[in-house]
């Protein structure tokens, strides 16, 4: 039985799987985006966002600490040049898992594992979003952070509006 066992074991033994996750991660930082199934997709984000996380700071401890997880300079070079200088003010969820269907083979679940910050079709719709999207209002009437020359322009526009309805009214 293996309760409370919080690791996929993938269907290999230990060294092969440290071996798999290596060579997926590698991938994934020289491709940006990979395909492969869902299980590894989703073993392979919880192995290399801490990698990405580390990269943000650029010492040579990191650098070491990421090289004996990947075993590959150009890789560890691809990290902390172009990845870690891109998701530096990101404070986690590097990866995107996005599912693709079944494999024709052997009915296994497939899926794309990509780095957020490097998918030019996400990241241009949410720019324009946020630029299109209106200043969020607080509950409080007056404003929550407005200076209080505003605050007295909004009473005083509200006092003239208010004076209109009752000339009107009569």
């Amino acid at each position: 039985m293996r309760h409370g066992d919080k690791v996929n074991n993938l269907g290999r033994k230990t060294a092969h799987r440290h071996a798999l996750m290596m060579n997926l991660a590698i991938s994934l930082f020289q491709h940006k985006r990979i395909f492969t199934t869902l299980a590894k997709a989703k073993a392979l984000r919880g192995y290399v966002d801490p990698l990405i996380t580390r990269s943000k700071e650029n010492t040579t401890h990191n650098r070491r600490v990421v090289f004996s997880y990947l075993q590959n300079k150009e890789a560890v070079n691809e990290l902390f040049s172009v990845i870690g200088g891109k998701v530096g003010s990101r404070p986690g969820g590097y990866t995107r898992v996005i599912k693709t269907g079944f494999r024709p083979g052997d009915a296994a679940e497939m899926a794309l594992i990509e780095l957020v910050d490097f998918n030019e079709i996400y990241t241009q719709n949410k720019n324009t979003a946020k630029s299109a999207e209106p200043k969020k209002k607080t509950r409080r009437s007056s404003g929550a952070g407005t200076t209080k020359k505003a605050a007295a322009k909004k009473s005083a526009k509200a006092a003239d509006e208010t004076a209109t309805e009752e000339g009107a009214a009569e």
